[in-house]
């Protein structure tokens, strides 16, 4: 599950300089015309010693990009390409954001800073590189939601409002502009990958391997490092997967350059977290056929780890390959059992009754309706409330008997429910709209690390 941040000194460690100058283009930010701090991560800046920093400093470092000491002097617009919607498209790239530093956490992670709206690159095409401060106040409440419930995220680290009126089809506009830095286990992607092998480079694949597992996984390079590479993306993606499905979480864009090669979850564009467990639920309005669905989202995964494994081809046989991607339907539902089970806050009674209780919570949330968020909250502990009925919630209950609680004490089995629907984001985003009211983000927040603290207290 997520690490819980603990207080860490300031160790910068830009590594990307080790895959050479191909792996991104020098670039700069945008000049602003006015920076306000609207959001800064304190827990995680702890972790990376980077609390102590004034809101001047702040400002001056993740409005401004004035490089951090010790750390890369100028930023890098990533280059990558990817599978869009299943369309191969080598015209893509960090377009409007880079890489800003990379340094290491309280457990010695190599962890990057990349930004988002900070203006063009290279890679922006049409685009202005600028991100709404709508769009910035849902990255913070995805990321802070995924957080509290185990998933593997980016960390929303700064969110600085710029001052300009942004146009845009998707939202009212006028609208107001921002920069936000995230903090994440890496931004190279499943789409790096593929660029380099479009370009049949075996001497780069056999860098950037290399450099994902030493530095991303922490890993001794073994005989067959494509193949030691492919077997443990398998796992952290399909994990990735299984934690999206118990979170009750549709991303809306699993493309390839989408995809961390360390399996955390990034990029938070039309997400949505679903009312209830609806398979054919979807995200984004553009995914007409449901490509990304909530039920999807795993063969998408699988999908995606396919076209990583094209990529290796390039210095690597095709068996070994084939090997790992054949058992991510195994650790795909391993995962999924895993961690339905901690939401749950019950006992293991081994896989095979844990995997038919896990189809029968399925089947009583499809037919009874019932919204995924309560039922976890209200059958935490293995407790069986008097709410709904039915002959599939009928049968849930009946397995759910057998199980223990891993409860600590009574007073843990009670936790509130907590969720993040599309209604309660626009209203937090209406008072910041409408009157420049930030209280209902900064309370929303406070709420879901509490219940993310409670979830982790067993």
């Amino acid at each position: 599950m997520n690490l819980q941040p603990s207080p860490a000194p300031y160790l910068a460690d830009p590594k990307i300089a080790s895959l050479g100058a191909q792996i991104g283009d020098p670039v700069r930010a945008a000049s602003f015309p006015k920076a306000v701090l609207r959001f800064r991560n304190d827990r995680w800046a702890a972790s990376v010693g980077l609390d102590d920093l004034s809101d001047t400093q702040w400002i001056d470092h993740f409005g401004r990009f004035t490089p951090l000491p010790g750390n890369l002097p100028e930023p890098l617009a990533l280059r990558y390409h990817g599978h869009q919607f299943r369309v191969y498209n080598p015209n893509i790239g960090d377009g409007r954001g880079f890489l800003f530093a990379q340094l290491r956490d309280h457990e010695h992670r190599l962890l990057d800073l990349g930004t988002k709206g900070t203006g063009t690159t290279p890679y922006s095409r049409d685009g202005d590189g600028k991100l709404t401060l709508k769009g910035a106040v849902r990255e913070i409440l995805a990321t802070e939601m995924l957080e509290a419930l185990g998933v593997e995220t980016s960390k929303t680290f700064s969110v600085v409002e710029t001052g300009e009126e942004l146009w845009r089809g998707d939202e009212p506009s006028p609208t107001r502009s921002a920069v936000l830095v995230r903090l994440s286990h890496s931004h190279i992607r499943i789409g790096t990958f593929q660029r380099i092998a479009f370009e049949d480079d075996a001497e780069r694949m056999s860098a950037l391997v290399h450099y994902v597992l030493t530095n991303l996984y922490g890993a001794t390079p073994e005989e067959n490092p494509a193949a030691q590479l492919m077997q443990l993306a398998v796992g952290r993606i399909a994990d990735q997967a299984a934690a999206f499905m118990v979170a009750g979480f549709v991303h809306g864009v699993l493309n390839t350059d989408n995809i961390n090669i360390t399996g955390e979850s990034f990029d938070y564009g039309p997400w949505r977290f679903n009312p209830t467990w609806n398979p054919h639920f979807t995200a984004a309005y553009f995914d007409q056929n449901g490509l990304y669905a909530f039920a999807r989202q795993p063969e998408a995964m699988h999908w995606n780890l396919a076209q990583l494994a094209i990529s290796l081809r390039l210095i690597c046989d095709s068996a070994p390959l084939v090997e790992a991607l054949e058992s991510y339907g195994a650790r795909f539902q391993a995962a999924l059992v895993r961690r339905f089970l901690w939401r749950l806050g019950v006992k293991t009674n081994g896989f095979d009754a844990d995997r038919a209780l896990v189809e029968a919570a399925e089947k009583a949330m499809i037919h009874s309706d019932i919204p995924i968020a309560e039922f976890f909250a209200q059958h935490r502990g293995g407790r069986i409330p008097n709410h709904w009925s039915g002959e599939h919630y009928a049968s849930f209950t009946a397995l759910l008997e057998g199980y223990q609680s891993n409860m600590t004490d009574d007073a843990d089995v009670s936790l509130p429910t907590c969720s993040m629907l599309i209604d309660e984001v626009e209203t937090i985003w209406a008072a910041i709209a409408e009157r420049n009211d930030w209280t209902p983000l900064h309370d929303k927040v406070n709420a879901i690390r509490q219940h993310g603290r409670a979830l982790r207290q067993r």
